[in-house]
């Protein structure tokens, strides 16, 4: 069984690559081969008279043995049907040992038989599922071949000094010379050859079971046998050359634009309301606050400003993600300073972590005594509370995706308050945002700076497409794949040290049937740099874990803050993103809902006050991390990643 295994994966390795060629030669109708295996027989019933001269003193009954199947083949398969028929001719051995039995004088007997015959065995064959696997079966008829025995009677172990009598070599009597009986099997076709090929090749392992009704080797006594097979075939036929009629494919059209802007030089001042998440993340079998967080000495608090954060503080962060990550990471000094001026304020810091609800409280007990030590702040005015997971938690009921990403984000401390001065505007609950931070700073190239690659019908036509960017020296650079229809890369990324460059672009998309399409163009790439001034307005609102519906905890923030600020013809520019948990294709499509939902809010609001003249512009990146405003390998970076940001422009950013 070993080796027909092995034999069994080799065949494997040889199919493997053949499926891949493309069809020339339909598979043969006749099949011609060998078979070999093993029969496992089963004695039943029992047999004391051997022969005419041999009645031994007590009955054999059990047994059983191994033997030899070998015959040649021939297979007719029905063309365009399931159907089939097989016939394998052959040597058949029924070959075993009968358990040993003691006669009445105490002395052992033991009794073997090396029956076999010439079967003859046609089948009826079914691929039931139109692959490899096949059922089979047919009748048996078998033509005695050989009928020999050897019985042996050995001696009382009482009598030790006794002789054995001489093994007895002779033929089982009334052995019939012709058994009619059936078969049944089952097989698994793999080819060996390509179907490129004229000949091939096919090897199937195989088991078949010989029931004992009709198995009685003799006429008299009640000897029967019970046989299981198994086994391989090696088949080869030759396949007829198909003929195909070409269908003519019709293909979606694509429409394949690249759009690189100018990216005159305009410096945008960007005067930012940056959302302040209420959790705290703590680390992994610990309970005390990690030192990526911002922990000040207690002489360093009168000095603190949450508007004058030090971005100097994080690593491996640049520009605008940087100075925000910096903000975050002071976030228990913002609510320190916060609430020691607003000595009214109170807030309840719920630890929780999978651990149990003591680690909880331990968790939560560590932020209160920093804000207690270093801010001064009363301990009456700060509750502790442990869970084993948070209320509102990251690992939905049912989920199964990247578990281990969502509970290391459950293993926080949130703060809770019902404190306006804490919190952001029309908000409370255990989920409430801090009040946000106010930042003003230069930003980077913004997003409509990037060079855009639109190939409209591509979903319809491809299962995805890729970029082929190749600049006047000849270096290519690769970007993909990518599976909707539009993509925006930085500029700065496509130029790398470059401030302008030309570009051969291919686009080369890959349909379903595997065929390559190719669409090619030219651009002029400009790095955008700042100059003239530009002022502007940045809002974000946050998301829990897969939730495009939590926009109605902002709605009214949205309504009363955000949409009065918008300038008179102004631009607002919204671009909704999600972290990299879970698939693709599903966090784009959340982002587009939680920005198209920001969009929805703002202009009911602005319909309210009669305005109709701001532009707007939509985008959802996915987890797109090229566009993605943080990281994704901590959890408060995938937590700000649940975002949608909103920039509001004057007048002259509409054009």
């Amino acid at each position: 069984m070993k080796k027909l295994l092995f034999i069994f994966l080799i065949a494997l390795v040889f199919q493997m690559p053949s499926m891949a060629q493309e069809a020339q030669y339909e598979k043969p109708t006749w099949l011609f081969g060998v078979a070999a295996g093993a029969n496992f027989n089963f004695y039943r019933g029992t047999t004391q008279r051997l022969n005419s001269g041999l009645t031994v003193p007590a009955a054999f009954k059990d047994g059983d043995g191994i033997g030899l199947f070998a015959a040649p083949l021939v297979e007719y398969h029905f063309p365009n049907s399931v159907w089939g028929i097989m016939l394998q001719s052959g040597y058949d051995s029924r070959q075993g040992d009968w358990d040993q039995v003691t006669s009445p004088c105490n002395c052992p007997m033991d009794l073997s038989s090396d029956l076999s015959y010439i079967t003859v065995e046609p089948s009826l064959r079914i691929a039931p599922f139109k692959n490899g696997f096949y059922l089979y079966g047919g009748p048996r008829l078998a033509f005695n071949l050989d009928k020999s025995f050897t019985y042996e009677k050995g001696i009382n172990p009482a009598y030790p000094e006794q002789t054995a009598d001489p093994a007895v070599n002779e033929d089982f009597g009334d052995v019939e010379n012709t058994i009619i009986s059936m078969q049944v099997g089952a097989g698994f076709d793999i080819p060996l050859s390509s179907n490129k090929q004229k000949t091939q090749f096919v090897l199937s392992p195989f088991v078949a079971f010989h029931p004992y009704f009709g198995q009685n080797p003799r006429a008299t006594e009640s000897w029967n046998i019970t046989t299981i097979r198994a086994g391989a075939t090696l088949k080869f036929g030759m396949g007829r050359k198909s003929v195909i009629e070409e269908a003519e494919v019709v293909r979606p059209s694509i429409a394949f634009t690249v759009d690189s802007p100018m990216n005159l030089q305009g410096e945008r001042i960007i005067s930012e309301t940056f959302p302040l998440s209420n959790y705290i993340y703590m680390d992994k079998g610990s309970t005390a606050i990690p030192n990526r967080y911002v922990l000040l000495e207690k002489d360093q608090v009168k000095n603190f400003k949450e508007d004058q954060v030090e971005v100097n503080n994080t690593t491996n962060l640049s520009g605008r993600a940087k100075r925000e990550m910096a903000v975050y990471y002071n976030v228990l000094n913002i609510l320190g300073d916060r609430m020691g001026k607003n000595p009214d304020a109170t807030i309840t810091l719920v630890g929780s972590t999978e651990t149990g609800k003591e680690d909880g409280k331990t968790m939560a007990g560590s932020v209160k005594t920093y804000l207690v030590e270093v801010f001064g702040i009363n301990a009456s005015r700060i509750a502790v509370e442990g869970r084993t997971e948070p209320k509102i938690p990251s690992k939905k009921p049912g989920g199964t995706l990247e578990l281990d990403l969502l509970r290391e984000e459950d293993r926080r401390v949130s703060v809770e308050s019902n404190s306006p001065a804490l919190l952001m505007e029309f908000q409370s609950g255990p989920n409430a945002p801090l009040k946000p931070v106010s930042l003003k700073g230069i930003q980077e190239a913004p997003a409509e700076s990037y060079v855009t690659f639109k190939a409209e019908g591509a979903k319809e036509a491809f299962t995805t497409w890729k970029l082929e960017l190749t600049d006047e020296k000849g270096n290519v650079k690769n970007y993909g794949p990518y599976t909707e229809e539009e993509v925006s890369i930085p500029g700065k990324t496509i130029l790398g040290s470059s401030t302008k460059g030309d570009f051969k672009v291919k686009m080369i998309g890959t349909a379903s049937d595997g065929e390559i399409v190719t669409k090619e163009s030219k651009i002029n790439v400009v790095l955008w740099a700042p100059s003239e001034l530009e002022e502007g307005m940045r809002f974000s609102i946050l998301y829990q874990f897969d939730d495009a519906k939590a926009i109605a905890m902002y709605e009214k923030y949205l309504t009363e803050v955000v949409a009065p600020k918008i300038p008179k013809n102004g631009k607002v520019i919204i671009h909704g993103h999600t972290d990299a948990i879970g698939e693709t294709g599903s966090n784009q499509i959340l982002s587009l809902a939680r920005a198209n939902d920001v969009k929805k809010i703002l202009e009911n609001a602005l319909l309210k006050s009669n305005r109709k003249d701001v532009q707007f512009e939509v985008q959802g990146f996915g987890e797109d991390t090229a566009k993605s405003p943080f990281g994704n390998k901590l959890p408060e970076e995938r937590s700000y990643n649940r975002t949608v940001v909103i920039d509001l422009l004057p007048a002259n950013s509409a054009s």
